[in-house]
């Protein structure tokens, strides 16, 4: 244990009793004797108070200063700062386990330190003092709970964002890779057909380059929510990459994605604007290459396949269908 003050003036004692959450309503004779047995540690800022891997026997109460957590590293962003009135260190005697965080002095910081044998003492000896432990314990809990809540509201948005395009909302390329040999395996299994619809938005280039990308971010936009509407929610609907979208359909044949990709063809025409106020339509056509999985045959192959009929489409003077 470092070098630390004494607590030996009774009236300091007592004055510091106010304020402090462990001592919240506590009778100052009742723990008096045992506080002549605590000292007061003054740290310096950046000073290391608590470190996982390094066993713990006390607790630490802040008298003046702050102290910052950091989960994982020294130099890991501050998760929560500490002011005066709490206290670190209780979870890791309770627990009997080494702090779980690194507690670092935020600037110039004084502590009460409690040795664990002199805490188990003040629970014996103050109904008060027992009840002001359990509240700041149940506190720390709560606030472990929410940082779990939040670190799992994280990766979930995280995982969300790794597989949904982020301009049209639609599922990307990573999701395309999850979900559609697991759609194309579950059609085999059941003996049924699946057809995959690529699209590409004609002479695309040449709109962003007469009316601007921001306005061809909003026309490949306004495409994705007419291509939302006109499929069905079991559809696999994704943005393949730049101007292009591709879309499985379990269980239909090849002639019904040929009249489905041509109804899809209509909807899609005139479908944006110039700007946010312009009453005028900018007509967007679309290619649409249409291929069903052949017997024996995988996800790769029905990909290259649909795209050979793309380009089929546009080699035949675009805003076509073709197989």
């Amino acid at each position: 244990m470092p070098q630390a003050a004494g607590l030996t003036n009774s009236d300091y004692q007592r004055s510091l009793l106010s304020g402090l959450d462990l001592f919240h309503d506590v009778h100052p004779d009742d723990i008096q004797a045992l506080l002549q047995e605590c000292e007061r540690r003054d740290l310096i800022t950046g000073e290391v108070l608590l470190s996982p891997d390094v066993p713990n026997e006390y607790i630490f109460i802040i008298l003046s200063g702050a102290l910052n957590i950091h989960v994982g590293s020294p130099d890991a962003p501050i998760l929560a700062t500490m002011e005066i009135g709490e206290c670190a260190g209780e979870m890791s005697i309770i627990e009997d386990r080494d702090p779980s965080a690194y507690v670092i002095a935020a600037e110039s910081t004084h502590v009460l330190v409690i040795h664990q044998s002199i805490l188990w003492e003040m629970v014996n000896v103050s109904h008060q003092f027992s009840k002001n432990l359990l509240i700041v314990l149940s506190e720390r809990v709560r606030s472990h709970n929410h940082y779990i809540a939040e670190s799992f509201g994280n990766l979930q948005r995280f995982e969300r964002n790794a597989t949904t395009d982020a301009l049209t909302g639609l599922g990307n390329r990573h999701a395309m890779d999850e979900s559609f040999p697991r759609e194309i395996s579950r059609c085999q299994q059941d003996e049924k057909p699946i057809s995959l619809i690529m699209i590409d938005v004609d002479q695309f280039k040449s709109f962003n380059d007469k009316f601007g990308h921001v306005a061809g971010d909003r026309a490949l936009s306004a495409v994705a929510k007419v291509l939302q509407n006109q499929f069905r929610q079991r559809d696999l609907l994704v943005r393949y990459g730049g101007d292009e979208f591709a879309v499985l359909l379990p269980g239909v044949a090849e002639v019904e994605a040929l009249a489905i990709a041509d109804r899809v063809r209509i909807a899609v025409s005139g479908s944006t604007e110039t700007s946010s106020d312009s009453l005028i339509q900018v007509p967007v056509n679309i290619s649409l290459g249409v291929a069903q999985l052949a017997e024996n045959s995988d996800g790769e192959s029905l990909l290259r396949a649909a795209d050979k009929a793309l380009y089929r489409a546009k080699n035949a003077g675009r805003n076509a269908v073709s197989k």
